[in-house]
């Protein structure tokens, strides 16, 4: 087969079932490190979101402004998916497709899904910690820009931050589904571009991302409470898991299955 064809479905399913079934044969504790560093590698479009905001903010209109912060979302993506790093909107759909295959159970899949997002939110914490620190002592991101990022998840209706997570969690499930299918790696980093920027310019709901946001605001603002972020946090996750377990594999497995 060329590398022009492109990929059968059934072929995709069966790469994914072969992915993710590595994934559960690691060890926790590599599992974890590996979770820890994609929430710290992750936080680096926050860095880079916040540094288009200090620099550009009264000098775009409201809706320039939104979109060029929107093109540093998708950095922190291409480090931990092109660095292979384990993030766990990735693992709801990539999981779960070795259950659906039964080749995994069940308990498996929740235990993988806690493992990796401890991880993911313990980086992404530590990462908020310095950058709320550094960020505004360096002069690269304000503090404005950091409590304005954040105030886009806080304080929204529960069914708006369902839909917006589940939105989220459905797109990046297409995203690994369409990695799986893509060979060249300029092609990869295209896909997580067009991706990952829609998330970010409709400021859709990403549990690891948006925590990162959250809690970076939350250290240095007083109106930003831990019951802000716990608001945020677990619809966030139940939304992201419907999104790339239901919307993604479950259908796609479907597809490819007698």
């Amino acid at each position: 087969m060329s590398d022009e064809q492109i990929k059968e479905p059934g072929e995709v399913v069966n790469e994914q079932i072969s992915l993710g079934s590595k994934i559960y044969n690691m060890p926790s504790h590599k599992l974890f490190i590996s979770s820890f560093t994609a929430g710290l590698e992750i936080s680096f479009s926050l860095v880079l979101m916040g540094l288009l905001y200090t620099m550009f903010e009264g000098q775009l209109s409201k809706s320039a402004l939104s979109l060029v912060i929107s093109l540093g979302y998708p950095i922190g993506f291409i480090f931990v998916i092109m660095g292979r790093s384990e993030l766990f909107t990735e693992q709801t759909a990539l999981a779960m497709v070795p259950v659906l295959n039964k080749d995994q159970s069940l308990k498996s899949l929740v235990r993988l899904w806690m493992v990796v997002l401890l991880g993911n939110l313990i980086g992404g914490l530590l990462f908020s910690l310095f950058i709320s620190w550094f960020g505004p002592a360096k002069g690269i991101v304000s503090a404005e820009a950091l409590e304005h990022i954040a105030q886009k998840f806080i304080d929204q209706p529960l069914v708006l931050v369902l839909g917006s997570a589940l939105l989220a969690g459905w797109m990046m499930g297409l995203l690994g589904w369409l990695l799986t299918s893509a060979r060249e790696s300029i092609a990869r980093i295209m896909l997580i571009i067009l991706v990952t920027i829609i998330i970010g310019f409709a400021n859709l709901h990403h549990c690891v991302v948006g925590s990162v946001e959250v809690l970076s605001a939350l250290w240095l603002e007083e109106s930003v409470s831990w019951s802000d972020y716990l608001q945020f946090l677990w619809p966030s996750v139940v939304g992201n898991i419907l999104g790339g377990a239901l919307f993604v594999s479950v259908l796609k497995f479907a597809l490819t299955k007698e």
